[in-house]
């Protein structure tokens, strides 16, 4: 897939032609606009033109554009890493958190989540290349702490995020069959779960057709990240 940006419809177009080409829905996978260092217009001109959900990584910088658009009827997404102190303005602003990767965070967002919210919505994020660099659990713990985070009163535990390394089609095509096995290895006992996070920019047909339910596109929307 081309990392030029395109518009928003002419993305959704592409999407459905993948999705088609799988034998899949359209309606089964979720863009989610990776928006990280743009600015709130950005995002307003964007859900102007129907987008609804939004990932963000750095907790301040999302916090001041859900107050700029709080009028909007948004989605937020946190898929950055989570640090400990940081976990009560996830829990209480945002509507999904999709890397979760210890149980001490899961914890504290499922204490965290303010009375009268819905329960969070989170995916575990899995490591699928042991990268030492990345975050994630390893596969050979997702299933134990698959247990542990649904049984958390305050958060649905959906299903598993990746984030493969940059590599080829063929790499990433088998980092996202592993983790469609193993979400499908974890429905044998939470038939509930619902959710592969995966695929981005660069390889997000590959992503749909290995089962992605969310693609999570920044470049492929805005074109190069400014920098911070």
């Amino acid at each position: 897939m081309s990392d030029t940006p395109r518009p928003l419809k002419t993305l959704r177009q592409e999407i459905a032609a993948a999705c088609q080409q799988a034998g899949r829905d359209a309606d089964a996978v979720t863009l989610l606009a990776v928006s990280k260092t743009r600015t709130a217009s950005e995002l307003a001109a964007l859900a102007d033109q129907g987008q609804r959900d939004f990932g963000e990584n750095y907790l301040q910088e999302a916090l001041d554009k859900m107050d700029d658009l709080a009028d909007r009827d948004l989605v937020w997404h946190f898929i950055g890493p989570i640090q400990s102190n940081k976990t009560r303005d996830i829990a209480a602003r945002f509507d999904w958190v999709h890397s979760v990767d210890r149980l001490k965070v899961a914890r504290r967002l499922s204490e965290q989540r303010p009375a009268g919210r819905p329960p969070l919505n989170v995916c575990i994020q899995v490591n699928v290349d042991d990268e030492d660099s990345k975050s994630g659990v390893p596969l050979a713990e997702v299933a134990a702490l698959a247990e542990a985070v649904a049984a958390l009163p305050n958060l649905t535990l959906r299903g598993l995020m990746a984030i493969p390394r940059a590599d080829s089609d063929d790499h990433n095509r088998a980092a996202f069959r592993q983790l469609a096995m193993t979400l499908s290895q974890l429905r044998n006992t939470m038939p509930g779960l619902d959710t592969l996070s995966m695929g981005m920019s660069a390889d997000y047909g590959v992503a749909i057709e290995e089962g992605a339910t969310v693609i999570r596109l920044g470049t492929a929307l805005f074109g190069p990240r400014p920098t911070r």
